[in-house]
């Protein structure tokens, strides 16, 4: 079981740090930079910050443990969706393979994270 949680945690750390701190340190840090991926993808600049905000709201549900499972299970989905659109657009866009690949690497671990949440949870409901 300790194993299980060092593994969903670590995972979980992983994509907040990078879907939500790195974002939000961007904007408050470097705040020129924001628009920089997404207006080289033809992105309109309020879709970098919508992105942000959205990314920050997804997080949260999935780290605060008090999160009714329903919204968890929107906060995975809508992150997923981001990460598959992010390899999407640079398929189709710059062809950038480095581009490419890093936003599935991202999908692997949030899905590391899924999956050990769900093996948490089982656990829980098992011992009861």
């Amino acid at each position: 079981m300790k194993k299980n949680k060092i593994i969903f945690w670590t995972a979980t750390i992983i994509i907040a740090l990078w879907e939500a701190v790195m974002p939000v340190s961007t904007w408050i840090l470097a705040p020129e930079y924001m628009t920089f991926g997404t207006k080289a993808l033809g992105y309109p600049d309020y879709f970098a910050y919508s992105l942000t905000v959205a990314k920050v709201f997804g997080v949260i549900a999935i780290i605060y443990s008090k999160t009714p499972n329903t919204i968890k299970e929107w906060a995975y989905a809508g992150l997923s969706f981001t990460l598959i659109f992010a390899f999407l657009s640079h398929l189709f866009v710059d062809k950038n393979i480095g581009y490419m690949l890093m936003p599935l690497a991202f999908l692997g671990i949030l899905a590391v994270s899924y999956f050990y949440k769900d093996k948490i949870q089982n656990n829980k409901l098992k011992s009861k």
